[in-house]
């Protein structure tokens, strides 16, 4: 499939970030020693929030009250990067109760990112059941991707990452790794996923978009229906992309960064037929937890980007269009200092911060 060429918008090598807006925000503590927590979803009515451990524990914590734990909880492979990542809440779930789990599993020599589904039934996982697993598996403990959402049509997508070692396998359709991939809310492939047909078997079923490194970020925007994603890059060359179906995003053929030894990767920055990120940080910023912020408390800020920051400490806003056109970006938030894991917009439209930290903290974000 010919994907045409896209033009790099914006990057840091020629656009600095603009300074930080002279606005107070003020940023309330929820829960505090956890141990690097990766996700957050909010539960409906006066339940609270559901928080993940990447050490490999699910967590409710209810309004004004302590994290209570989960039962039921598969075990996960929580080595270096691995562990347990994403929750997300069934489109029903207010009716169904069902959420799923995105986690590495496995063992050193063979290790994958996994869907679990289940359903929360008070304090405990009900009816557990895997529903996905990434293959092949690898023997490396780092990049998992391991992001989900739903899309309208209520498709589920998950980002993969390329494995480290394994960063060829980007480019083949049959590999799960470095991959956004899409699936039925039971985890079957889509009749509809452009490479349904295609010879080669494997993965192939499944790929939404390809040419990842390790996204870390994922969201979709309810109000235009656009899923925007970002990813690390080696040193250098992270990206926050646009996804489209069947794009390929150019890892490694096409890349603004260089190997962690100083090596070259690619000779090209951007390659004909592979898509350009909207956003390239060259120095890497290593980008994980995405949101799209629609919500009342910030009304300027309706349809931009809020990305957390693991190497810089800190949040920030990419100030879009309505055409999803990248205008500019800034620092948000700058009492918070911290690795930040991930960043969701909630039903009040407060934004929520969790930081990767042994003592991790679960923070909420409000106008000052």
């Amino acid at each position: 499939m010919a994907i045409p060429v896209k033009k790099l918008l914006i990057s840091l090598a020629l656009v600095a970030t603009a300074a930080i807006p002279a606005r107070a925000e003020r940023v309330q503590t929820i829960a505090s020693g956890l141990d690097h927590p990766w996700s957050v979803a909010f539960l409906p009515g006066s339940e609270g929030v559901l928080v993940t451990e990447r050490g490999g524990r699910l967590l409710r914590i209810p309004p004004g009250s302590a994290p209570i734990a989960i039962a039921g909880v598969p075990p996960v492979y929580a080595r270096s990067q691995g562990g347990l990542f994403d929750v997300l809440l069934h489109p029903q779930f207010a009716v169904n109760r069902v959420l799923y789990l995105s986690m590495a599993a496995g063992t050193k020599a063979a290790n994958f990112t996994r869907i679990v589904r289940a359903r929360l039934d008070g304090d405990r996982l009900a009816d557990v059941e895997t529903i996905f697993q990434v293959a092949p598996t690898k023997d490396t403990p780092v990049h998992y991707g391991g992001r989900m959402a739903f899309l309208p049509d209520g498709s589920l997508v998950m980002t993969t990452g390329d494995g480290f070692d394994y960063r060829e396998a980007a480019q083949k359709l049959s590999s799960g790794l470095g991959k956004i991939l899409r699936m039925t809310a039971d985890g079957k492939p889509l009749a509809s996923n452009p490479f349904i047909g295609r010879k080669g078997g494997g993965m192939g079923p499944y790929v939404w978009s390809y040419g990842h490194r390790n996204p870390q970020g994922l969201a979709l925007d309810p109000a235009t229906g656009r899923l925007w994603a970002h990813e690390h890059g080696p040193r250098g060359g992270d990206e926050v992309n646009l996804i489209v179906k069947g794009g390929n995003y150019g890892w490694p053929v096409a890349t603004f960064g260089l190997d962690y030894s100083g090596a070259t990767i690619s000779p090209f920055k951007r390659y004909d037929g592979m898509i350009d990120g909207r956003v390239v940080w060259v120095p890497s910023i290593a980008p994980s937890g995405l949101a799209v912020y629609r919500g009342p408390l910030w009304l300027d800020w309706q349809g931009d980007l809020i990305v957390g920051s693991l190497v810089n400490r800190e949040v920030r806003r990419i100030d879009l269009d309505r055409d999803g056109k990248v205008l500019g970006q800034q620092r948000i938030f700058p009492t918070i200092s911290a690795r930040v894991r991930d960043v969701r917009v909630a039903p009040d439209g407060a934004l929520w911060v969790t930081t990767d930290e042994k003592d991790g903290r679960v923070l909420r974000v409000t106008p000052g």
